[in-house]
């Protein structure tokens, strides 16, 4: 892996960064979580500590993972960090759903995980891609059924 963690992108973006472009190096602020995100008190992101394959914990429920494909499991340390918290579903929002939410779900349903996925959290939607997904488990949800079941698992 390079320096700035470009060397294990797929071919299409390693093509890109060979050029000279970067995108979301280290130490940029594409880089950065988005605003709120982070939950308060939260470190600066360490690079040095992800671009080694470790996970960074930000906060009691919050960690961060470097991803250098498209899909989250691939080449990173996710599905042991979420086996030793004891996690067996992840709910899914993002953008550009045809992309990394897509292939994230693939490899979370390949490990046997418990996957959600939040349509009107996620960019790119299409009908055919719910249809798809649901035919692999994916239970596909509003954000407004999710914080019903989530009041519901809190409260008991």
């Amino acid at each position: 892996m390079t320096e700035d963690g470009g060397g294990d992108a797929d071919l299409v973006r390693r093509r890109l960064l060979e050029s000279g472009v970067r995108i979301a190096a280290p130490g940029t602020p594409g880089s950065e979580l988005a605003e709120g995100l982070l939950p308060e008190q939260a470190p600066a992101l360490d690079a040095e500590l992800l671009l080694s394959g470790r996970a960074q914990r930000l906060g009691p429920y919050d960690h961060a993972v470097f991803k250098p494909r498209w899909g989250a499991f691939y080449r990173t340390c996710l599905e042991e960090l979420l086996r030793e918290l004891g996690i067996d579903t992840l709910v899914f929002a993002g953008c550009n759903l045809p992309n990394c939410p897509r292939a994230s779900i693939i490899e979370a349903s390949e490990r046997d995980f418990r996957v959600a996925l939040v349509r009107d959290a996620v960019s790119r939607v299409t009908d055919s891609a719910l249809s798809e997904l649901a035919g692999i488990g994916v239970e596909i949800l509003d954000s407004a059924t999710l914080n019903e079941q989530l009041e519901v698992a809190r409260t008991g």
